[in-house]
């Protein structure tokens, strides 16, 4: 009877995973589906984006030659500002109806639920603005070959400061009128991403070869979804208790 046990067993694990699997993808997917029904929390982020970019040249010069110099910094603080908007949402509404007390206690990984939520924030804003931050770059006066170097930039930074935002988010969580205390805890943490995205767009925009800031900000994604979740998670278990 034990071996019969003992080939099952490998089967419970891999069902396990699955399931695991499942709900992170199901969490990803409600938030998709929420995020879509409140289209103004949806907007915001890409609005200000928009707007910051586009006032910009009016409130320092028209001149395409000095545009195109502060192009970089303007399009990554504007990026990291509108990130920081939709963190404020990322988990107080789950926390207030029960939804992340439910996920803490469904048996699934509350990391890989941790995950998937903040898998929902760069789908919802950062992808949207890597896709709108060629045509902010664009109208600051980049070059039309810079496109493909800002996007991949964009793309690839807008993970980091998602996962970082994430850790924030969570350990604001319990407080009122946390969102000053989110940036303050979140803005010093996203330098280093807001540092080599400036270097690689500023690359790219002159011309110039921009994978190795390119690869800097691609290992500091790595390192916020191999940690970032997990501390996630046990910010998130600690407001809970």
């Amino acid at each position: 009877m034990s071996a019969p046990g003992v080939a099952l067993a490998p089967e419970r694990a891999a069902a396990l995973a699955v399931s695991g699997a499942g709900a992170a993808w199901l969490a990803l997917l409600r938030d998709l589906t929420l995020a879509f029904r409140r289209r103004g929390q949806l907007v915001q982020p890409l609005a200000f984006f928009a707007i910051v970019t586009l006032l910009f040249p009016l409130a320092v010069s028209p001149e395409l030659t000095r545009l195109r110099e502060m192009a970089p910094g303007v399009l990554w603080t504007a990026a990291l500002l509108a990130s920081l908007l939709a963190l404020e949402f990322l988990f107080r509404d789950d926390a207030y109806d029960g939804t992340l007390e439910q996920y803490a206690l469904s048996g699934q990984s509350l990391t890989a639920l941790m995950f998937a939520k903040s898998a929902a924030h760069w789908l919802l804003t950062g992808l949207p603005l890597a896709l709108m931050a060629p045509l902010a770059a664009l109208s600051l006066g980049a070059p039309a070959a810079a496109v493909a170097g800002i996007v991949a930039s964009v793309a690839v930074g807008s993970v980091a400061l998602s996962l970082i935002g994430s850790i924030g988010a969570a350990l604001t969580l319990g407080m009122k009128r946390s969102g000053a205390l989110l940036s303050l805890l979140t803005l010093p943490l996203s330098l280093p991403v807001l540092i080599f995205g400036a270097r690689a767009t500023q690359l790219a925009i002159a011309g110039e070869a921009y994978l190795a800031p390119l690869e800097l900000l691609g290992a500091l994604a790595v390192l916020g979804v191999t940690l970032a979740p997990l501390a996630a998670a046990a910010a998130v278990r600690i407001s809970l208790e």
